[in-house]
C-alpha cells in the first residue's frame, strides 16, 4: 500500500502546526497553506488559506449525481478503492463498515468510497456491492466518475492511485481513510488496513465532532 509522499509530510508540518493539540484537544489541518494578505478597516490583517477538498461532481450507487455541498454541515470519511479488488480493499471496507455501524443513523457523520475503476464499477456494480457489505442508507455513498475526475480528486485528498497491470486486480491504491470537515479540510489521514490505525480514527473522529458542540 503507498501514499503520496506530500501527505507524510503535510502530516507533519500539520502536526507542528498544531502543537497545541494535547493542550487544546483539537486535529491539525493537513496539507499545504500559504497566508492571505487582506485589508480590514484600512489595517492590514494576514491569515492562512488552508488546503482543501475541491468541488466534485460524481455518480453515486442510485445513479445520483452527488457533489461536495452533500456533505455539507457535517464531517465525513472518505477513500479509494475498487469493488473486484483482490488485495486490501476487502479489509479496508469491513474496517470502514465498523465506523459505519459505530454512527450509523447519526447525520454529523457520512462516508464516501470513490471507485478507482472506472471501466467496470457502474452505479449498479456499486449497489451490489454496498448491499452485500452492509450498507442500508444513503450515509455511506459509492461513487464513480471518469479517469480524470476520480484520480484528480485522489490528489487533492493527498493519497495514491494508479493504473498498474502487475498490480492485483490491474489497480495501484493507498488504504487511507481520510478525515475531513465541515470546511473540506483533511484533519487526519489513517491505515484502514490496521486496526490500531481505525480505532485512533473513532478516537479522533470523536474528537473533531467535539469542536462543533
Amino acid at each position: 500500500m503507498r501514499i503520496v509522499s506530500f501527505l507524510i509530510g503535510s502530516w507533519i508540518i500539520g502536526a507542528i502546526a498544531g502543537c497545541s493539540n494535547q493542550e487544546t484537544k483539537t486535529l491539525p489541518i493537513l496539507g499545504s497553506r500559504e497566508p492571505i494578505t487582506k485589508a480590514v478597516d484600512g489595517k492590514t490583517l494576514t491569515d492562512t488559506l488552508y488546503h482543501s477538498i475541491p468541488e466534485f461532481k460524481l455518480l453515486n450507487q442510485d445513479s445520483t449525481f452527488i457533489t461536495n455541498h452533500t456533505f455539507d454541515n457535517g464531517v465525513y470519511i472518505a477513500n479509494f478503492f475498487f469493488t473486484h479488488c483482490p488485495s486490501i480493499c476487502p479489509t479496508m471496507q469491513r474496517n470502514l463498515l465498523k465506523v459505519y455501524e459505530r454512527y450509523k443513523g447519526d447525520e454529523r457523520v457520512r462516508f464516501l468510497s470513490h471507485s478507482i475503476d472506472f471501466r467496470h464499477d457502474s452505479p449498479s456494480v456499486l449497489k451490489r456491492y454496498a448491499d452485500k457489505l452492509g450498507v442500508t442508507n444513503d450515509q455511506w455513498q459509492f461513487v464513480t466518475g471518469s479517469k480524470a475526475e476520480i484520480y484528480s480528486l485522489a490528489d487533492a485528498y493527498m493519497v495514491y492511485t494508479k493504473e498498474d497491470g502487475d498490480a492485483p486486480g490491474g489497480y495501484d491504491h493507498s488504504g487511507y481513510f481520510l478525515l475531513v470537515d465541515k470546511d473540506k479540510h483533511i484533519r487526519g489521514a489513517y491505515d484502514g488496513t490496521n486496526d490500531a490505525q481505525v480505532q485512533l480514527l473513532l478516537d479522533e473522529l470523536a474528537l473533531l465532532l467535539k469542536e462543533y458542540e
